[in-house]
Parts: structure tokens; sequence; C-alpha cells
């Protein structure tokens, strides 16, 4: 099993949207504006350090956090993650609370079948030989805190499609980011021998409109012909956070993606393109 796979069945969890995306969608429809979490202080300190074995770094304080606002008008709450996996199976038993078990991909896998299963079975076993391990993770997590960003950055236009968080690959050109990208850029060209990659769409003004009507190029309806256009993986990718990029990397067709993700792209893409057009008319926020 690749770790990356297990990575992104964690983002899709079910058949057409993301577990944590029908949650999400189910608090709005009932009218809720709390979402909680069952997530405990071990599987939180699992969750931080394969984070950082993946590349999600900077969102390790959404991640991991008490409160994660990615969504905007939902907020998800960790009420449980001052108690360890222990902790709340003797609670369960004392008190007889009935467990539900899901069997997920990683379910009896070997410890080496994933940096998911290694990582739990490394804090597991420090566990049971040093009680303070996960503890002291833990509390690590806590002192991390997400950069302050402007209202610009925090609209949907500078969110990651897969995990809803802010992007992070908004960096300057000399940096290790940018590096890591170029190489893998040129890497790809060599093997393929198709020529640089080209940033520019392949998208026509006229692949934007529907023949059927009723739905314009800014809309977020399905009824736009665009979504079932062909999509360049290089337009995917640079809607999405450094992490997400790696784990969709090998990935043989963009098309895998849920349609509504790329329905999504698909619409960022046009609004970029028309304020690409438009920007000598619009005014920047040091005007006002």
């Amino acid at each position: 099993m690749c770790q990356v796979d297990e990575e992104y069945l964690q983002h899709l969890e079910r058949a057409d949207r993301p577990r944590q995306h029908l949650l999400v969608h189910t608090a709005r429809t009932n009218g809720y504006s709390k979402l909680m979490l069952g997530d405990s202080c071990t599987r939180l300190a699992v969750k931080l350090l394969t984070s950082i074995s993946l590349g999600r770094g900077a969102q390790l304080a959404q991640d991991t956090g008490f409160s994660d606002s990615r969504y905007g008008d939902i907020v998800s709450v960790r009420p449980m993650r001052d108690y360890s996996v222990k902790e709340i199976a003797f609670y369960n038993h004392m008190f007889s609370v009935p467990s539900v078990v899901v069997p997920s991909l990683e379910t009896k896998t070997p410890e080496k079948a994933s940096i998911q299963r290694l990582t739990e079975s490394f804090v597991t076993k420090l566990q049971a030989d040093f009680p303070s391990t996960v503890s002291t993770i833990y509390r690590t997590s806590e002192k991390l805190q997400t950069a302050g960003r402007s209202p610009s950055a925090a609209a949907d236009c500078g969110r990651c499609l897969l995990c809803m968080c802010s992007l992070d690959t908004a960096v300057e050109k000399a940096s290790a980011l940018q590096a890591t990208l170029i190489s893998e850029q040129l890497s790809h060209t060599k093997i393929q021998n198709t020529g640089p990659v080209k940033p520019e769409a392949t998208l026509s003004a006229e692949q934007c409109c529907s023949s059927s009507g009723g739905e314009d190029c800014g809309g977020s309806g399905s009824g736009c012909c665009s979504v079932h256009k062909e999509m360049e993986a290089f337009d995917v990718k640079s809607l999405m956070c450094y992490s997400c990029q790696l784990t969709i990397r090998d990935m043989s067709s963009v098309h895998h993606l849920p349609q509504y993700i790329l329905s999504e792209a698909q619409k960022r893409r046009r609004r970029s393109l028309m304020r690409e057009e438009i920007k000598e008319f619009l005014l920047d926020d040091e005007d006002n």
C-alpha cells in the first residue's frame, strides 16, 4: 500500500464527497454552526508526525488544533483531544458505552504498509515504554498557530481544492518549494520527452459556454459543459497545497478526482482568466 493512496482516501472516504465535506454539508443543511469531532490525543499525536512526513507542516494548526475554521461558517472542534485512546476505551468499558468500529483501508495491515501505519506503530510502542510520549507530542501541537492572512487570501480562491486549507505554495522563487517543483517538472519532462510544462490552460473561451444554456462561466452550477472537458493536471495541481500535490502526483489522470473538485477547479480557472482580462479596470486595496 502506498502512503499517498491512504492519504488520498482519507480525504475521500466516501464515494463522491470527502467525509469531512459531507459532515460540513450536513451541519449547514441542519443549521448548525459547530461540528464536534472525536479525535483523541493519541490520534492527533500520530496525525501530527504523519502530516510532517507528508509535507503538511503549514496545515498542522488546523489539522490538529482544538478549533478548525477552514470551512468559514462551520467551525470544527475536537473536545476529546485531551484524552488518550486508552482512557476513552476504559471509560467506554466501565460505563458500557456502545462502540462502533468501521474497518478502513489500513485495518489489519502490517506496520510498514504506509507512513500512517508506521508512525502509529512507532508512537504506540514508544508510549508503552515512555507513558509521556503522546502527551509531549500533543503539547507541541497546542503551540502551533496559523499565520495571519489577509481576507482576500482566506477566500475560496486561496484554499486547497482537496483539503480546504490555505495554500502554502505562494512563496518566493528562491525557496525550497519552488526548487522542488522545478526539479520535479524537469525530471518529468526528461522522462516523458514531451517538452517543458506549460502553465497556460488549454481551455478556450468557447469551451466555457454551455450549449444547453442556463449557466454562465462564473456560475457554480453543474450545467456548464466545460466541467466535462479535458483539463491539464498542472491547472488542478496549482490549486492545491504542496501536500495534496504530492498526494495526486502519481495519478494517471486528474479525472480520477471527484467531479465536484474538477468543477470547482474549472470555475476558479475561468474566474482567474476573467480577472486577468479586466485587471486594468480593477482597483487595488492600496487605492482604497
